[in-house]
């Protein structure tokens, strides 16, 4: 099975998708997006650079080219050989935040009418279908938590003298958007942080970076 934890900054998803991965058993694939291949996490280190400003576009891509090698590459090949594979973050994060961005570079354009999420999604989910085809989540948990409580857990780890968890490249609130009746299947919201099970270390104060 392939599983994918969606949710803001902060949430607590990536202490989750790693509980998760625990508890499906030794033979789970862990991944993290973007990253996960060679290729992957030097893009990473690319969209996480501060002294890079990016346009929205330029985002995409990097983001989509990351995603096509993960997939590609160890998705597929990991579900074909009956492998379970948990990804903290997948299609749905670039659907809610680079979706409105994107949308408002189209937004004038008498060709794309509508609002810039709505054209930014479309563009976006006509670009996944392109670059993974089928190599789409049996399953997604969009982890829920109060926006509030995730900036004072960001603001207790700078405290602590540690990063606040948010990623240059997330900030916008997570909208899933799911078209067939088969998409919207594949959708679970639970509350986070802690979704596995009592005493999960993505309690308030753990050294996560979500």
């Amino acid at each position: 099975m392939f599983i994918t934890l969606e949710g803001i900054d902060r949430s607590g998803k990536t202490t989750q998708a790693a509980l998760l991965a625990e508890a499906l058993g030794p033979e789970t694939l862990l991944l993290r997006e973007p990253g996960g291949t060679e290729v992957g996490e030097r893009i990473r280190a690319l969209l996480k650079d501060p002294d890079l400003e990016l346009r929205p576009g330029t985002e995409l891509m990097l983001f989509a080219a990351a995603r096509a090698e993960l997939a590609g590459s160890v998705i597929v090949q990991a579900t074909d050989a009956g492998r379970d594979v948990v990804c903290d973050r997948y299609v749905d994060s670039s659907a809610a935040y680079q979706g409105a961005a994107v949308g408002e570079l189209f937004l004038d354009a008498p060709e794309h009418p509508g609002t810039a999420r709505e054209i930014g999604i479309a563009l976006i989910e006509r670009l996944n279908t392109l670059l993974i085809g089928g190599c789409i989540p049996d399953l997604t948990v969009l982890v829920r938590v109060d926006p509030e409580a995730a900036a004072r857990r960001g603001q207790q780890r700078v405290e602590a003298g540690g990063e606040d968890g948010g990623d240059r490249f997330e900030g916008r609130v997570v909208v899933v958007r799911s078209g067939s009746p088969g998409e919207k299947r594949r959708y679970v919201v639970r509350q986070g942080p802690s979704l596995v099970g009592p005493g999960a270390r993505g309690r308030e104060g753990a050294d996560e970076r979500d």
